[in-house]
């Protein structure tokens, strides 16, 4: 069987399990609550591989991986640690419960509905849901990264069709079953991607002679930044050659899981007490293979070193083509297995995306604002229609993407974490802050991002990104304390709901 056969029947059982679990989950998505969130019902092991799916996509895999990789060796390990311990575990005992209480106490179902209800102010509600809009639509359209130079590489389909097929399939299950399908979805993709990532190293070591032949290899390459003078051994460092970048690099990507609301909207849908804890144990280890697997892979990308990652034109290195080059070498079937990982890992953020953008755009800008009178199935209906503009748009913008929206997709996540994290995370705990706190958090989050990408005072978007959610944690209790609170008895009755009075078995609680 040639390689191009076995892709395709693999795609095509992928494709088909997808469209049945839309099918099957449409009985959750009968009312606003069920497409958005679930009904607020969704298990652990759902819950859990949601928010890892949508954490980590082919823009992981493909581009950071290959990128940090290649910049600082095998310490590019450090990213997918980070990303585990703060993104995963400590996003979950931080915030977890607390967005689960809170947020059903003021039955808001989005980010965006969170601030205006927490913060008293319908003009807060707009301007983050214009926020969502505007900077999830390139990070949509960011996710289809990669996928062209794997498709090259396992079977001559033009990436046009690849772009399109993966588009129409996920629309069409997240239109069916709304969060359920998608979290369904996101559980099996996240299967996919554990067996795949373990099988893709183990390949790729062995082809290098094993573990310590690899590392020993990598030892004698000297590296290219100054400060290291080109001694040799600096990508097999314990920090590698550039450790203050690569800080910049796990703090973005690890810190900013706390602040974008695709991320934080799967702790509005769990189920209870027990998921919340089960939950963090399996997000935690979902997230220390998925993540700590690529970027540990990238650390040996300098192995692979040929003419075909260059740019023939300027010389320089395409980060995006040292892992499909790894890959390139592996056996038909695990070349197939990747082909499924990396369209499993774009599809679940894919889904997360579009339904967060359009329950957004539904329920926070359009209803009350513009349309008036909308019911429970109008609501729907809108959503739904939403989900298709989102999709239609970003396979536009993944098919011919102009350079500033390249540039846009990579400080998304910054303009998102940076303004919304500060805001969000001390509205959980703090009862001090205040509208002009909330509101210099969102211009600092996504004034740094953006003003950052036109004059370039911080050399690096992600350390751009970085300084944003930073800047934000900073900002928003220094204006918060210097600025008219509010009204004392409407924060007290919001933070009534940790007092609630719940009743547990001594096997929970003693």
């Amino acid at each position: 069987m040639s390689k191009e056969v076995l892709c395709i029947i693999l795609l095509v059982v992928f494709f088909a399990i997808m469209i049945y679990v839309g099918f099957y989950s449409r009985k959750h998505a009968t009312d606003v609550n069920g497409f958005v969130l679930g009904g607020r019902g969704v298990g652990p092991w759902l819950t859990a591989f949601a928010f890892g799916t949508s954490y980590f996509s082919a823009v992981i895999f493909v581009g950071y991986a290959g990128q940090f990789g290649w910049i600082y060796g095998i310490a590019s390990t450090w990213i997918g640690i980070g990303n585990a311990l703060i993104g995963s575990l400590l996003a979950w005992v931080v915030l977890g419960r607390r967005t689960k209480v809170m947020t059903q106490h003021l039955r808001a179902k989005t980010m965006p509905d969170f601030f205006g209800q927490r913060y008293g102010s319908k003009a807060l509600k707009i301007v983050a849901s214009v926020i969502v809009f505007v900077f999830l639509i390139p990070y949509t359209a960011s996710v289809y990264n990669g996928l062209s130079r794997l498709f090259g590489m396992a079977f001559n389909i033009p990436y046009t069709w690849c772009v399109i097929a993966m588009a129409v399939f996920t629309a069409i299950y997240v239109i069916l079953g709304g969060y359920m399908a998608t979290a369904i979805n996101d559980f099996i993709q996240g299967i996919i991607m554990l067996f795949g990532i373990v099988a893709v190293i183990a390949s790729v070591l062995n082809g290098q002679g094993g573990f310590m032949e690899a590392v020993s290899k990598m030892a004698q390459i000297p590296s290219d930044v100054p400060a290291t003078m080109g001694q040799p051994g600096a990508f097999t460092s314990f920090f590698g050659p550039d450790p203050l970048n690569l800080l910049g690099v796990v703090i973005l990507t690890s810190l900013g899981t706390w602040g974008l609301p695709q991320m934080i909207g799967k702790f509005y849908a769990i189920k209870d007490e027990k998921s919340i804890n089960t939950g963090t144990v399996i997000s935690t280890l979902f997230a220390i293979v998925i993540s700590g697997g690529c970027y540990f892979l990238g650390g040996f990308g300098r192995l692979f070193d040929s003419a075909e990652i260059y740019n023939a034109e300027t010389g320089a290195v395409v980060y995006d083509s040292i892992i499909p080059s790894m890959l390139s070498k592996l056996p038909d079937i695990l070349i197939g297995i990747v082909v499924v990982l990396v369209l499993s890992a774009s599809m679940s953020t894919l889904s997360s995306l579009v339904l967060t953008s359009s329950s957004t755009m539904t329920l926070d800008l359009l209803k009350d604002n513009i349309m008036k009178e909308m019911s429970e199935k109008k609501q729907i209906i809108t959503m739904q229609i939403l989900i298709v503009f989102f999709i239609v748009v970003s396979v536009v913008i993944a098919l011919d993407p102009p350079t500033f929206i390249a540039q846009l997709m990579g400080i998304s996540w910054g303009a998102l974490a940076g303004a919304f994290l500060a805001p969000f995370l001390y509205g959980l705990y703090w009862k001090g802050v205040t509208r002009a706190g909330v509101w210099a958090g969102f211009i600092a989050g996504v004034g740094i991002t953006v003003s950052n990408m036109f004059i370039g005072y911080i050399a690096s978007p992600i350390n751009a990104g970085a300084v944003a959610m930073v800047a934000g944690l900073v900002i928003v209790p220094l204006v918060s304390l210097v600025t008219p609170k509010l009204k004392k008895e409407d924060v007290d009755e919001i933070f009534t709901c940790y007092e609630e009075k719940v009743v547990s078995t001594k096997k929970r609680n003693l």
